[in-house]
């Protein structure tokens, strides 16, 4: 052009903006005022719209001190722009300040406020924006009526308590409010609108609301059946979502890759991962969105070997890996402990330059630490650009896997020196490493500050710190704090029944179990195991008989190889060989070797020799480098004066090149964790301090 003036440049920054070559529109501005242009609101408000579309708050703020130097502060149109980008941006502060010195607000005001609100998490907030509107008489359109239904959809998901209840009853009453708004205002039949209703029921759970909508809906779009399929897969119901599909394609939709990302959530959470991945398979061309949701479904259900073998696919196909890909699978190669896989893994990630990412870098690190390779661990933790929650949760549970407790421990004061607020799972993790080492001091000290930090009341951190106090041998500490508990599940009951078997409260144990099912909770297999337990070591025989015949016939629990193990040593306990014996010969795991251990310290106890060669015979042959059969078997014959079977059963195993573990102890001395172990020469040696 041979002239240009601020009509031509505006033209040129808007159409670039609004076609999404933002970064080009940013600089098209600073060329404008380069020139000696000034702008215009109509200029900025492309500009503010830009800034917002990248996130560049930087950009944004120089182009904010321009408009007060020009005097277009007060102007609505740009003040609005403005406001629309500090919220995109999620500078909230920012957002109140320029909205509060507005002279007069309109309906895009409002609705960038309740935008930036809902953003940040501030519902409550949205709401109370949504109601003002209201009061001081704006006018309310579609798009305003769409974002506050937006705010009402945030209701809660999945396992709620009381407190989450009232919340989601909350956000649905007022999303009912929002939509007699909609037909008294005349909206009936705007499909934005519409969508953003069904979408709102269906977030709260309430789909028959939902289906009364949507069957009653002038016009639908593929949006209105991908939201259908959306809410019947969070409530579960595959099949449900299955029909909406079919009625979608015989209604002449075309399903689009949302459509396929739904039906597969919907399929995963239903527990039908083949159903799912029958239609992953029938995919044309899906995407790394669609293979995650595959690969989640997979890890989610625990079927690891699966979702390693769908990530090999992936990589023969044109599809890049992203970090949530990256993520899913290291999380598979760490529970399966593939370390080769896992390695080629952290390859991959290098290759697409993700290693540094905080998603896969925390996937690495746990990675690592659960295949036992914990200073790998640490030197991918000490590289990385920035730290958050994830990543110190998954060094300290490394170590806590590795047994490394004391480290663990560390790392979590060297978290919170660090300025990190420790989650539940930081706490249930140090908790669970106090347990192990038996240090009730330390355990007493991160009880405070459980306690300081508000998460008293969450119910993982509960059983762990009932697990910490009854492993600390306070078990009256642990029945105190799980009588206060206001919410338990199966886990918290299973804790401290386990915690009086731990301790030798029989009767106790039993008489919570007892209380359990009185309380509506329904026992499971470790429920079995710590009732069986507690059983045994409080020689309640017939009271443990009892509860073994009713798992499967009272509660559908199947026996498995720790139930009829607990049996086993109560009935050795007693001295009632016979009928262990019976019980060893009916049950399926008699192959196992914990089974013959277990009877073989009772005959060492009761001095039966006859059942303790049995035993030992037997255990020679599943696991012949086991030391223990060799050492109960001699101490039975010493016992007992037969030195020359001694002498026989040290050979064997002098033969066979069987090695004795020497013990290992700790104790807690003037707050620090003092190590010992114990040689085979029965001489103690300090090995930390």
């Amino acid at each position: 052009m041979p002239e240009r003036n601020t009509v031509s440049w505006n033209t040129l920054i808007s159409a670039l903006a609004r076609s999404g070559f933002e970064q080009k529109a940013l600089d098209a501005y600073d060329s404008m005022i380069l020139e000696g242009f000034v702008p215009t609101h109509f200029t900025l408000a492309s500009v503010f719209s830009a800034c917002g579309a990248l996130l560049d708050s930087k950009h944004g703020r120089r182009c904010h001190g321009l408009v007060i130097k020009i005097g277009l502060d007060k102007n609505m149109y740009a003040g609005n722009a403005l406001l629309c980008m500090y919220a995109k941006c999620g500078l909230l502060r920012d957002a109140i300040q320029v909205f509060e010195d507005m002279p007069e607000h309109n309906e895009v005001s409002f609705t960038a406020m309740m935008g930036g609100l809902v953003q940040t998490n501030r519902v409550v907030e949205a709401l109370e924006m949504f109601r003002l509107m209201c009061r001081k008489g704006i006018r309310i359109d579609s798009i305003s009526l769409s974002s506050i239904l937006g705010v009402c959809a945030r209701g809660i998901c999945g396992d709620f308590d009381q407190d989450d209840l009232n919340a989601m009853l909350s956000s649905n009453v007022h999303g009912q409010q929002v939509h007699g708004l909609t037909i008294k205002l005349g909206f009936k039949r705007d499909l934005h609108l519409n969508n953003s209703l069904l979408d709102m029921y269906a977030k709260n759970g309430d789909m028959y609301s939902a289906e009364k909508v949507f069957s009653n809906l002038p016009e639908v779009s593929v949006v209105s059946w991908n939201v259908m399929i959306a809410g019947s897969g969070q409530k579960y119901q595959s099949d449900k979502a299955l029909e909406y599909l079919q009625r979608m394609q015989c209604s002449g939709f075309e399903p689009n890759e949302v459509t396929y990302i739904n039906m597969l959530v919907a399929c995963i959470n239903s527990g039908d991962i083949e159903t799912g991945r029958q239609m992953f398979d029938n995919m044309p061309c899906p995407s790394v969105s669609s293979w995650n949701t595959m690969l989640s479904g997979y890890a989610q259900s625990g079927n690891h070997e699966e979702a390693i073998k769908l990530f090999r696919e992936l990589q023969f196909q044109s599809v890049q890996s992203d970090r949530t890909t990256l993520a899913i699978i290291l999380s598979s190669c760490a529970t399966l402990g593939l370390l080769e896989f896992g390695k080629q893994v952290h390859g991959a990630s290098q290759k697409v330059f993700l290693y540094s990412d905080i998603y896969v870098a925390s996937g690495l690190v746990g990675m690592y630490s659960k295949c036992g390779k914990t200073n790998m661990a640490k030197r991918i933790f000490s590289n990385m650009p920035e730290l958050d929650i994830v990543c110190w949760n998954s060094m300290i549970a490394g170590f806590s896997f590795s047994s490394l407790d004391v480290e663990a421990f560390t790392f979590f004061k060297q978290m919170r020196q660090n300025g990190m607020f420790p989650t539940q799972f930081s706490y249930a993790t140090v908790m669970s490493c106090c347990a192990k080492l038996s240090s009730s001091f330390q355990g007493r000290q991160v009880h405070a500050q459980i306690a300081k930090d508000g998460y008293i009341n969450d119910v993982f951190v509960g059983s762990a710190l009932i697990d910490m106090y009854s492993k600390c041998g306070d078990v009256d500490g642990a029945r105190c704090f799980f009588d206060t508990m206001r919410a338990k599940n199966t886990i918290t009951w299973n804790e401290m029944i386990h915690g009086y078997a731990q301790n030798g409260h029989g009767y106790d144990a039993v008489c919570l179990y007892k209380d359990m099912i009185s309380s509506g909770e329904t026992p499971d297999g470790i429920t079995f195991v710590a009732v069986l337990t507690a059983c045994s070591h409080s020689g309640l025989v017939d009271v443990g008989i009892e509860i073994f015949n009713s798992m499967q016939q009272e509660h559908g629990v199947e026996p498995f190889l720790d139930h009829y193990t607990c049996i086993i040593d109560s009935l050795g306990r007693a001295g009632r060989f016979h009928e262990a014996e019976i019980l060893i010969d009916k049950m399926p795991y008699k192959d196992d070797p914990v089974i013959w251990e277990v009877l073989l310290s009772s005959c060492r106890v009761h001095a039966n020799v006859n059942l303790a060669k049995r035993a030992a015979d037997e255990l020679f042959r599943l696991d012949p480098q086991n030391s223990t059969p060799y050492v109960l078997l001699a101490n039975i014959y010493s016992s007992l004066g037969r030195w020359d079977d001694v002498k026989s059963v040290r050979e064997l195993m002098s033969d066979k090149q069987v090695i004795k573990e020497p013990g290992y102890s700790w104790i807690d001395y003037k707050n620090e964790t003092q190590t010992h172990i114990m040689d085979n020469d029965l001489k103690l040696v300090d090995v930390e301090a």
